[in-house]
């Protein structure tokens, strides 16, 4: 019947770790850069797939007439209208400029029976 070598196998490992020798020094720095890789790894793949999401929202293109969403066509592949040309200069997203608009209030009183 063989034994096990677990334990010598065991202590060479620790010796190795323990020894100040270019060796260990060698071993900790792989088991660091490995651990730093695990860590980083997941935050670095979440950056890159929202700036992806990012650039894929920017290029999507909503039909005016049917709401199809899709990417860079100029004919909705779902009713097979034409999208609306984007003007010059003008972001594909871009927001309505509300410092020219003016918005009418009327006041009613809600004892007022007239309403």
């Amino acid at each position: 019947m063989e034994r096990s070598r677990t334990w010598l196998w065991l202590l060479l490992a620790l010796l190795l770790l323990l020894a100040p020798g270019p060796a260990g020094r060698f071993v900790l720095d792989l088991l660091g850069g490995i651990t730093l890789l695990l860590v980083l790894l997941p935050l670095l793949l979440g950056a890159a797939g929202f700036v992806a999401w990012q650039v894929i929202q920017r290029r999507l293109r909503t039909c005016d007439t049917c709401g199809f969403t899709s990417m860079e066509q100029e004919i909705c592949p779902g009713c097979g209208s034409a999208f609306a040309a984007p003007a010059e200069g003008a972001e594909p997203n871009e927001q309505f400029d509300v410092s020219n608009v003016t918005i009418d209030v009327q006041v009613v009183s809600e004892d007022d029976p007239s309403s």
